[in-house]
């Protein structure tokens, strides 16, 4: 767009009509539609370049349906006629004259950004578009306000409104975009005069003249006005010519029409012009009526105008006008040159309270007009900045108007409301991901927290860069605006931020991450002490982050709020020394602990009463009271207290009973090295600060600093501890008028502290003498001021200060309270005397405001403020304690009230501040006739404000959602003329139901989740998070449930016609969503189906094809190795082993062996037949006689063996915890890992999650190959990274671990392989002592699809050179449901296993073996040096822990019992026949020298797990289930009486309020329960319990309990729910937990808790464990990883095992000893057991474990821990031989 002009014809009835001319030039020579906005319109005519063209014209919400949503590209479209042809004028470079030029062929509507940057390209001819429309009772965009019956005296007049973020296309065509800028010409035609002429006044020529008193219509628009003409062809009416030539976009555009009154905002004379530049001209506008308040409410903004010219900039406009009109929806509305304001700003020369309120709001509007309507923000996400601009400047010209004490003031205030805001409920102020607008719940809190992030950014540039803050990058940035270096205008967080960096040179990237980007405010907590030696100040500080802790747990969380960890940078402290003089010194935070020394510059070591300064001081003092001005002016600066004459006299001090220091607080105040501290000196901080100094110090920085801020928080320090020299102080305070009012009107809020019983109501005495100045004095000096009738002086509010102390004086009064909550009646009959007796004759400013105070503290002082906890609260528990002087006296309340009602109604006070405080007074006061007096205001024809305040009456009552009153709101909401009420209450319809269920008027269901809540230790706060979501969810639950609500048929009625009606206001159409989404069920729909296009990765692996074999053929495996394997079965995991123990060992072959070797065992009973089968390809599964084999595992599916498959991931597993691994657990990414150019020089790129991935796939066909990808990686890294870069290193680092253990696991691999061939070519059969009935057999290796055996016998196998021991007796096949697993299958694990386990005993000798009972037997060949004499008993080796033993792959528990023994050597599953005979196999090797021959050994054939029979009963035999045996249930532990602390428990409760209706048996004749004894059977109560006690009827605490419970479950079983019994019971049970739990705590004993605590010392001091005394510090040792490898919750230190154990966290020896372990175990994972500091783990290591040995029992431990360790032990006494 180049061009926009507008004529508009305007009649004040609700109408408009008139056409607009678009400039557009394309960009595009085939151009052939445009999209336009336009809502609400009529389109007649439309033409392109004078031809008429066709269009489409479809308002959205005329027609809204919820099922059948719609996109639009523009409400308007127009076809370009084919006579207009588009006239090629050159090549354009650069953008047009709008700076703003589409891709397409028309600006997209829905843009969600700027577009500012155009291509090279054609540039065409300009065309025209002229729209003719009309508009006929618009919603949006305009406001026509009409007179009404309600309203009858309302002045017409119409204006252009906010209503809607789319309100522009409502009333004029455009293209709705902020970025789409174009210049404008404006036309209005209004009538002359808004009165109809009287005819009698018509002149000859047939013209009317002037109506008597009227006033003509004034047309106020954006632009400047070119010139007003009278209509050629009617003189009744007028044509208003406007035109800005500024760029401006359609949303600044405003205009206003009506009977306006003007006034013009003088120059400032005294002002020196510039050069001849002439002051802008100003403007102020208002309806009649408001006249005389016009020129009061804005004759200060010439002087606004003259601040922001001079400091920032010209002016960008030519003129500035401002409009007060009447029913704006918001505030004002911000346009270009032109302000439109609510009429409620403007106030009168009485006012006082309005004055600052208009004045921030006014030179805000005029801030805007640089920052925000002529500066925009570049994205949506920017927008932040603009409005932190425009507030910031106009903080700055409010300082100048009100004074530094009153900025800085305001500054800590926001601050305050931002740290209580910023908790993790905010996102980050600036989101560049978010392309939206901000959302209306969020904006307030940007604008609250943009303008102190600007500040504090003005003070870090000021200090550390070389310039004077944003004084100097301001006006550099609208220079750039008006010279048009700042492109389209439009202004971005990066240059923004990149403009700052230039000016200062400053680097703000970490001030951005954390202030702008991130969320939440850092929570500081110091605390200072002096150190005499080193003549410091030692500040302790701590760092917490709540915003981040609170999403801490929640991924989602913190990606979307960013909330900030930890907040860096610079703080500045201020320490007044002894002398007096401040010291600014600068802590740098960089960690979330730190405690630094600060220098002390004074010589002297206390503040000592003797010194110069100090002398001198006193001199000055006498000089001042002897009257010397200049004396007394010195000693005003040093404090600001001083000269008071009642303080110091002493009869006065007496009177005020004034408080002095003590002698001994003289001596700490003497002794004191400096007088006080100051943190964040200089407001560099958005924080929460907790700093903790002695009371006198505070009381110094009170009277002595001069800073508002420092007296503030002395103030809210000193109220946390009320004493009578704080009372005093405060009293001090409010006193000197040296101090800012505010800081006066604080202290006398804290009094309010002070009034307390412990300090006989101090603090309300100090309030009443205090307010004693405004009142009549009493007759009698002596009077009582608890019996006093205050009579007030009338009133005389000149002095500002002192009206604003006295309101103060008031609120804090009313604010005191009794321990029960109640008001002292003294106060609420001085509340009622303020009301009577207030005169305002003489006064020449208005008391309404006052009146407003003292009405509100009426009704404070209504309210009690009783604690929860007490019960006073639920309205079960509401007792009527009224007694007849709190009747009277809420009859006189009442009475004054309504009073003032009456007078307000007779006389309206400004804007009916009166009435409305009223109706908060009448909200509680619950008389007869509220409802329907609030139907009487809420009703049309009230003032707006006071209709709203008495819909809050209606709202905070359970009566508005009955059908009538329900039938009513609705209508308001949808048909109401005010649009703010419509917006209010569609507001508080949801926020009322969740308030009343809050308040108790509602039946919400959420006892028993509150009672869930209660008995919660509160550990858990994710758990609370949880509980307090299932509250919500059950409110809505019951919402929806509820008859008068959810099933609400006036509700299910109109709402969704209201929702759907095209003419309902945008925020009550939400509202009336909210409101069905909480209390009705929506439909279920499908959600929408997201598509994610993902880059093709860099690695793409491609598995190998596997070929299937024809056939699979059943033959005998001759030769060593291991089988051959069928691809479609998978290679059965073998069952849980059975481990023998002195070194016996299973060997397998090497995994590069093709074929497997099984015994060969020569048989006359032949092998049953094999049945053959086809494989098919696609089955998973395959069946033999109905037992089904699994599948080939996919790991394995690349031909890998099932031991190099666990060495891998074994190996893998370790290499991913190491240290050096970091760089590579993932791919490369070049963006995040800046290597831009990685995928060019590397062209095979590798890492460890990739090889995972490949490995998990099947895609290695052996270890080797996995060892190749890994040799891959790291090549590439010392290929792409040059030699002693940190990459370069890792990886050799990691090169050198990978080494050692890759060694170690091909080690054990080959010996196992080579165990297994030796083993499968050593094996003979002898069949001369087996019984000849039982014929050998030749086990062949069939297919799966080979029978299945019915019934089995057990081969004993006598095997050389070892024994090998099994569990496995002649069994039979069990009827089971289930199918059987397959057989087992020696894939070589059996010797792999043995041989670990061998590798690992020797390593771990101290480690525990589990005794049997029963004899074992070797099952596989094992070394002679480990084989024990026969019939003795061998231990088992339990140790599973270590990842290698994994290769054994145990059975779970589920498994034990099924668990199938196979011979090894073969891999599918082996055909059995019906009779399988016991073999013998006898060993051809000599025995051992050091043992005797062992004996046969039994190898169990495969089968299926039968029941045990005994072979020939000769001996016993041990299964494999019996490995690791199932743990013992453990049996009912019951605790012996303890019966102190039973009668401790007792003691405790009997404290409650409702333990007595439990502290003696019922009577059911007292109690009123006859039927007690018939419902419960046996009754219980705790005062015979603590008889049962003195007769010794206890033997445990667990009886004694169960009588407790007993209690609580009669009474729950008699007494109906939520009554006041069983709130008693709940009450009570839940003291009577926790102190069970606490008298069931376990806790070291004495002895052993002294002992550690000496082991603890001891080890300590050894200079060896210094490594291990303080807890880690990544950042300080430069270790950043470490906690990625050791997690925080398993770190441990000497240090915090001490704390643990002084806190009696332990609760045995062994919880202590495995900190211990875990703090040893932590050192080597991270720094390996070869370096340094392993080393020196494992010396501690023993240090502790010695003795710790000697703690428990002496030395016998420590033998007994080394008889463990033996190979052969002895079996012990009651054993059984077999």
């Amino acid at each position: 767009m180049q061009r926009e002009h507008a004529r508009r014809e305007i009649d004040f009835s609700g109408s408009l009509w008139g056409y607009t001319e678009i400039t557009v030039v394309p960009n595009n020579a085939n151009l052939r539609t445009i999209h336009l906005h336009a809502r609400q319109c009529t389109i007649h005519l439309v033409t392109v370049a004078s031809h008429q063209a066709d269009f489409v014209h479809c308002d959205p919400l005329s027609n809204v349906n919820i099922s059948t949503p719609q996109d639009y590209e523009g409400e308007l479209s127009i076809a370009v006629p084919k006579e207009v042809s588009l006239r090629q004028l050159g090549q354009s470079g650069h953008p047009t004259a709008s700076g703003v030029l589409s891709e397409t062929a028309t600006p997209e509507p829905q843009t969600p950004g700027p577009s500012f940057q155009t291509p090279a390209g054609p540039e065409f001819m300009p065309i025209v578009v002229h729209i003719e429309y009309s508009l006929r009772n618009p919603v949006d965009g305009i406001q026509f306000v009409l007179p009404t019956d309600a309203y009858p005296y309302r002045v017409p007049h119409a204006f252009t409104t906010p209503s809607s973020p789319d309100a522009a296309r409502c009333w004029v065509p455009c293209i709705d975009n902020p970025w789409e800028k174009c210049t404008w010409e404006f036309e209005f035609v209004v009538p002359r005069y808004l009165e109809e002429a009287d005819p009698v006044q018509q002149s000859d020529d047939g013209d009317f003249g002037e109506p008597n008193g009227s006033i003509p219509t004034v047309v106020v628009c954006t632009g400047d006005l070119v010139e007003q003409v009278s209509h050629p062809n009617n003189s009744n009416k007028t044509i208003f010519l406007f035109s800005q030539t500024v760029l401006t976009s359609v949303q600044h555009v405003a205009f206003a029409a009506g009977p306006f009154h003007v006034y013009q905002i003088p120059s400032e004379p005294t002002m020196e012009e510039a050069a001849g530049a002439a002051q802008p001209v100003m403007h102020a506008f208002c309806l009649p009526g408001h006249e005389s308040m016009l020129h009061t409410s804005t004759s200060f903004l010439r002087l606004a105008m003259n601040f922001y010219s001079t400091d920032f900039g010209s002016y960008p406009f030519g003129s500035y006008k401002i409009v007060a009109v009447d029913d704006l929806p918001a505030q004002r509305f911000d346009a270009a040159t032109l302000s439109l304001v609510t009429v409620d700003l403007l106030h009168g020369d009485d006012a006082i309270e309005q004055v600052v309120e208009t004045r921030q709001a006014l030179s805000h509007a005029l801030a805007s007009q640089w920052m925000g309507i002529n500066i925009l923000p570049k994205t949506w996400s920017d927008t932040w900045l603009v409005n932190g601009l425009s507030l910031y400047i106009t903080s700055l010209f409010i300082r100048k108007l009100l004074g530094n004490n009153e900025y800085r003031y305001r500054l800590k205030r926001d601050m305050q409301r931002v740290v209580e805001w910023d908790n993790g409920s905010m996102p980050p102020i600036c989101q560049p991901q978010h392309l939206d607008p901000p959302d209306s719940v969020t904006l307030p809190f940007v604008n609250l927290k943009a303008p102190l992030v600007l500040h504090i950014l003005d003070r870090r540039l000021g200090k550390s860069g070389t310039s004077l803050g944003l004084s100097r990058v301001l006006p550099k940035i609208f220079l750039s605006a008006i010279s048009g270096e700042l492109l389209n205008n439009a202004l971005s967080t990066h240059s923004f931020l990149r403009t700052c960096r230039k000016v200062s040179g400053a680097d703000l990237r970490t001030f951005a991450e954390q202030w702008i980007y991130g969320s939440g405010c850092p929570a500081f907590g110091f605390t200072a002490t002096f150190n005499r030696k080193k003549m410091a100040v030692e500040i302790t500080m701590r760092q917490d982050a709540p915003a981040y802790r609170a999403h801490e747990h929640s991924g989602v969380s913190k990606m979307l709020l960013k909330p900030v960890p930890f907040f860096e940078g610079q703080m500045t402290v201020r320490i007044h020394e002894a002398d007096g003089t401040p010291y600014e010194h600068v802590l740098d935070i960089r960690s979330t602990f730190k405690r630094y020394e600060v220098p002390f510059n004074t010589k002297y070591k206390r503040i000592r009463r003797n010194t110069k300064r100090y002398l001198a001081r006193q001199q000055a003092a006498q000089a001042a009271a002897e009257g010397d001005a200049e004396a007394v002016e010195a000693m005003g600066l040093i404090d600001m207290g001083f000269g008071l004459e009642i303080w110091e006299n002493e009869k006065e001090r007496e009177n005020w009973k004034v408080a002095d220091w003590t002698e001994e607080d003289e001596q700490v105040m003497s002794g004191a090295t400096y007088e006080w501290i100051r943190m964040d000196a200089d407001f560099e901080w958005i924080a929460a600060i907790a700093f903790e100094q002695p009371d006198f110090m505070w009381v110094s920085q009170l009277q002595r600093d001069r800073d508002v801020v420092a007296q503030l928080e002395a103030v809210h320090a000193l109220a946390k501890q009320p004493t009578a020299i704080v009372s005093s102080t405060f009293t001090k305070t409010v006193l000197v008028t040296n101090y800012y009012y505010r800081i006066r009107c604080e202290a006398a809020l804290a009094l309010v502290q002070c009034a307390i019983r412990a300090l006989d109501f101090l603090g309300l005495f100090h309030l009443f003498k205090l307010f004693l100045r405004y009142c009549y004095d009493p007759e009698d000096p002596a009077q009582d001021l608890f019996a006093h009738t205050y009579v007030p002086k009338p009133n005389d509010f000149s002095d500002l200060s002192e009206y604003s102390v006295r309101k103060s004086l008031v609120h804090a009064i009313s604010r005191v309270r009794f321990e029960n909550g109640k008001t002292p009646t003294v106060v609420r009959q001085f509340l009622v005397d303020q009301l009577r007796y207030n005169d305002n004759t003489a006064n020449p400013y208005s008391d309404t405001f006052y009146i407003c105070t003292l009405i509100s503290c009426v009704a404070c002082a209504l309210v009690p403020t009783a604690s929860p906890e007490r019960g006073e609260l639920l309205r079960e528990e509401v007792r009527s304690e009224q007694t007849a002087e709190d009747v009277n006296w809420l009859k006189q309340a009442v009475e004054e009230v309504n009073r003032y009602k009456s007078m307000d109604r007779l006389i309206p006070s400004p804007h009916n501040v009166v009435t409305i405080a009223v109706l908060e007074v009448s909200r509680y006061v619950h008389s007869g006739g509220r409802l329907t007096y609030l139907f009487t205001i809420i009703r049309e024809g009230n003032y707006t404000q006071v209709r709203i305040a008495a819909f809050d009456g209606l709202f905070m009552s359970k009566q508005w959602y009955t059908p009538a009153i329900m039938r009513y709101i609705l209508a308001v909401m949808a048909n109401d003329p005010c649009r703010v009420v419509r917006r209010h209450v569609a507001r508080c319809v949801c926020q009322s139901l969740a308030l009343l269920v809050t308040m108790g008027e509602m039946k919400n269901g959420l006892k028993d989740s509150e009672s869930l809540l209660i008995e919660e230790d509160g550990s858990i706060p994710e758990k609370a998070k949880e509980n307090k979501k299932s509250d919500v969810d059950l409110m809505i639950k019951v919402l929806r449930k509820d008859r008068e609500i959810g099933k609400n048929e006036v509700l299910r009625e109109f709402l969704m016609p209201i929702v759907l009606a095209p003419n309902v206001d945008h925020e009550v159409r939400w509202g009336i969503i909210k409101l069905a989404d909480l209390v009705l069920r929506g439909v279920e729909e499908a959600p929408p189906k997201v598509t994610i296009h993902l880059p093709p990765t860099p690695v793409v692996e491609q598995p190998p094809p596997i070929k299937l074999p024809p056939k699979p053929v059943a033959r005998p495996v001759k030769g060593g190795g291991q089988p051959t394997r069928n691809p479609l079965v998978a290679a059965p995991a073998p069952p849980k082993l059975r481990i023998a123990p002195g070194g016996s060992q299973v060997r397998a072959s090497p995994s590069a062996t093709p074929i497997a070797t099984a015994p060969r065992v020569t048989s006359t009973v032949p092998p049953p037949p094999t049945a053959k089968v086809k494989p098919k390809p696609k089955a998973r599964q395959s069946i033999a006689n109905g037992v089904k084999t699994p599948q080939v595992p996919k790991a394995q599916s690349g031909g890998m063996s099932l031991n190099d498959l666990r060495a891998c991931r074994n190996a893998l597993k370790k290499l991913r915890l190491h240290k050096n691994a970091v760089l590579f657990l993932q791919p490369v990414d070049p963006v995040r890992d800046h290597a831009p150019n990685y995928y060019e020089v590397i062209k095979n790129p590798m890492d460890l999650s990739t090889m995972s991935a490949k490995l998990e796939e099947g895609m290695y066909k052996d270890r080797f190959a996995f060892e190749a990808d890994f040799r891959l990686m790291v090549a590439n890294a010392k290929q792409y990274s040059s030699h002693g870069t940190y990459a370069h290193t890792e990886a050799i680092n990691f090169e050198i671990f990978f080494e050692k253990l890759w060694n170690r696991i091909n080690k054990t691999l080959e010996v196992a392989g080579k165990t297994s061939e030796s083993r499968s070519t050593v094996p003979q059969i002898d069949t001369t002592k087996q019984p000849p009935s039982k014929p050998t057999v030749e086990a062949p290796t069939t297919t799966p699809t080979a029978p299945a055996p019915q019934q089995r016998r057990v081969v004993k196998l006598k095997v050389g050179g070892a024994q090998a021991k099994t569990a496995g007796k002649a069994q039979e096949k069990p009827e089971s449901p289930y199918e059987a697993p397959p057989p087992y299958v020696d894939d070589g694990s059996h010797d792999l296993l043995q041989e670990v386990i061998a590798i690992e005993r020797e390593r771990n000798e101290e480690k525990r073996h589990r005794k049997t009972k029963e004899v074992v037997r070797d099952v596989s060949p094992s070394r002679a040096s480990g084989s024990a004499p026969p019939g003795k008993r061998r231990k088992h080796n339990v140790d599973g822990d270590d990842d290698i033993l994994a290769l054994a792959t145990p059975l779970s528990r589920k498994d034990k019992a099924n668990a199938s023994h196979v011979p090894p050597g073969t891999s599918t599953p082996v055909p059995e026949p019906s009779v399988i005979p016991t073999l013998k196999i006898i060993p051809p090797t000599a025995k051992s020298k050091k043992e005797k021959a062992p004996e046969p050994a039994e190898i169990p054939a495969p089968a299926i797990e039968a029941p045990r029979t005994s072979n020939k009963g000769k001996e016993k035999e041990t299964y494999n289930d019996q490995v690791v045996p199932s743990k013992p249930r453990p049996a009912a532990t019951t605790t012996p009486l303890n019966e102190k602390k039973c009668r401790d428990i007792l003691r405790a409760i009997s404290r409650l309020t409702e333990y007595h209706i439990f502290g003696q048996p019922v009577d059911p004749v007292r109690d009123g329960c006859p039927t007690y004894f018939d419902e419960i059977a046996h009754p219980m109560d705790f005062g015979t319990m603590s008889q049962k006690l003195t007769e010794g009827k206890y033997v445990t605490m667990e009886e004694f309990a169960k009588d407790a419970e007993l209690v609580f479950s009669n009474c729950r079983q008699f007494n109906p729910p939520t009554t006041y019994p069983v709130n008693c019971a709940d009450a009570v049970d839940k003291v009577f937990k926790r102190e069970w739990n606490r008298a069931l705590e376990k806790k070291l004993s004495w002895a052993e808790k002294r002992s550690l605590q000496g082991l603890m010392t001891s080890l300590v001091k050894d200079e060896i464990s210094f490594v291990f005394r303080e807890p880690v510090d990544p950042v300080l040792l430069g270790i950043p990883t470490y906690f990625q490898i050791i997690p925080k919750k398993d770190a441990r230190d000497l240090r915090t095992i001490r704390q643990k154990l002084d806190t009696d966290k332990y609760d045995s020896t062994e919880a202590f000893e495995a900190d211990m372990d875990l703090m040893i175990r932590n050192a080597i994972t991270f720094n390996g057991a070869e370096s340094e500091v392993g080393q020196i783990a494992a010396i501690v290591r023993d240090k502790y474990k010695d003795m710790l040995s000697n703690i428990k029992c002496g030395g016998g431990t420590k033998r007994r821990k080394e008889g463990d360790g033996k190979g052969t032990p002895q079996p012990t006494k009651k054993a059984k031989l077999g």
